[in-house]
């Protein structure tokens, strides 16, 4: 008799043109976005590791945001001591995000960026931890900016560095100013007017990065430094990197302005006071 009523109740179900309901519940979900940076600590170590490798980890305006958070979140306790950089995928970082610096964005949002990634360069210089960049892979434009601007980077032999704004009509003025401190002025000049990339090697002998070392050994090399930098008292720490420090800060708040006059005004007008104190901020 069960078997006749299961008959009769398909039966109806091909009348009516209608399937068979499924044999089990179906549940749709979605999976939450990955984090474009994600945050470890332990023992005063911070690692701040860029999540974004479909993108090649570009320094987006949300991705800027999301280092500058993780940069300042908590960043007078006595618990960090020191901050690395990594990333995940095969390219550290390959710059600012080209989508968002189109017409189509408008100024405003354009200005918006180049703020916020200027401000995430002077928060790595001016905070009281050192930061270290732990670079497996490729680093350009803003991301080699970023590489610069660390106080401590190391790197695998892979890896590659480069400014190559000029071949797609943007040149690197910002990262200009970073790598300039880096590395002899004559070897900058080349890196921004060619695009071409340096090597690892090239990079350590030129001032840009402090290690080179093999790819399997990149964590345990940089976790040594950061060790060693957690066994110093951190107030002297914070005392020597802000005497470091010192000479690049006082160019930069003169470039901010002069005498009540901020530096877009002076600019606007042709200060070549303003010219002059630029070019020793790019020679240092």
């Amino acid at each position: 008799m069960a078997r006749s009523l299961l008959c009769k109740a398909v039966g109806v179900f091909r009348l009516s043109g209608t399937s068979p309901p499924p044999a089990g519940p179906r549940f749709c979900s979605r999976a939450e976005p990955e984090p474009l940076t994600v945050r470890q600590q332990n023992d005063g170590i911070r690692k701040i590791i860029l999540n974004n490798p479909k993108k090649r980890n570009a320094l987006s305006l949300s991705m800027l945001e999301s280092l500058r958070e993780n940069l300042l979140t908590d960043v007078d306790s006595d618990d960090l001591r020191v901050v690395i950089i990594s990333a995940r995928g095969p390219v550290f970082s390959s710059g600012h995000d080209l989508k968002e610096l189109t017409s189509a964005q408008g100024r405003e949002y354009h200005t918006k960026v180049f703020h916020t990634c200027a401000e995430v360069m002077t928060l790595i210089q001016d905070i009281p931890v050192p930061v270290i960049a732990m670079v497996d892979g490729v680093a350009t434009a803003a991301g080699c900016q970023l590489v610069a601007s660390c106080d401590v980077a190391v790197a695998t032999e892979k890896s590659t560095f480069a400014t190559p704004g000029v071949n797609v009509g943007l040149f690197c003025s910002t990262p200009a100013v970073a790598i300039g401190r880096a590395v002899p002025r004559k070897v900058a000049m080349e890196m921004l007017l060619t695009g071409t990339p340096i090597s690892a090697r090239d990079a350590l002998l030129h001032g840009l990065i402090s290690r080179v070392v093999a790819e399997e050994r990149l964590e345990e090399e940089t976790l040594a430094i950061a060790r060693r930098v957690c066994q110093a008292s951190r107030p002297v720490v914070a005392l020597g990197k802000a005497t470091f420090q010192r000479p690049r800060r006082s160019v930069r708040h003169r470039l901010q302005g002069d005498g009540g006059q901020p530096g877009a005004k002076r600019r606007a007008r042709g200060d070549p006071g303003l010219h002059r104190e630029t070019q020793a901020g790019v020679e240092q």
